[in-house]
């Protein structure tokens, strides 16, 4: 029986960690900023919830997680080229900007890969799907969820959202 300082379902979480890739590249670190706090149990990409599942209050540890288990494999059918005309007359489109495009699924942030004269070749694959991800990761926190929390599927208060 795990007791309330465990990390299990419907925890809120709170965690300092630093994303790496292969390479060593710092990606994304919660370093000078506020810890990352999360309801456990979806919250996070499958490879960093097994990681965690069962740690404890003060556990420092480091994992590696394939594309599998973190944000994919790269789709090649979500890189296609759209007319220019879909980007509203900004005039200075260059590869590596951003956009949120509307699709039938949904609002879907994508990544400029191309730019030709009456086309712009864009990629909606999240920008870590095919990467092997470095975490350093500290635990710094676990409460039972509230409620509330639970009920509407985020943390609230310090770390979390505010209504």
């Amino acid at each position: 029986m795990a007791d309330e300082t465990t990390i299990e379902k419907d925890k809120v979480v709170t965690i300092n960690y630093k994303l790496t890739d292969d390479g060593g590249q710092v990606l994304d670190s919660s370093e000078g900023r506020e810890p990352l706090t999360y309801i456990h149990g979806g919250g996070l990409i499958p490879g960093m919830e097994q990681a965690l599942e069962g740690r404890a209050i003060g556990e420092e540890f480091q994992v590696t997680i394939p594309p599998e288990q973190g944000y994919g494999q790269k789709d090649p059918n979500m890189v296609q080229a759209v007319p220019r005309t879909n980007f509203g007359g900004i005039a200075q489109i260059e590869p590596g900007m951003q956009f949120q495009a509307r699709t039938p699924d949904g609002a879907r942030v994508v990544t400029v890969v191309d730019v030709a004269p009456d086309t712009v070749t864009v990629d909606a694959n999240h920008p870590l799907a095919g990467v092997t991800l470095h975490f350093d990761v500290s635990v710094v926190g676990v409460r039972d969820a509230s409620p509330e929390e639970l009920a509407h599927g985020h943390v609230h208060g310090s770390g979390g959202v505010q209504h």
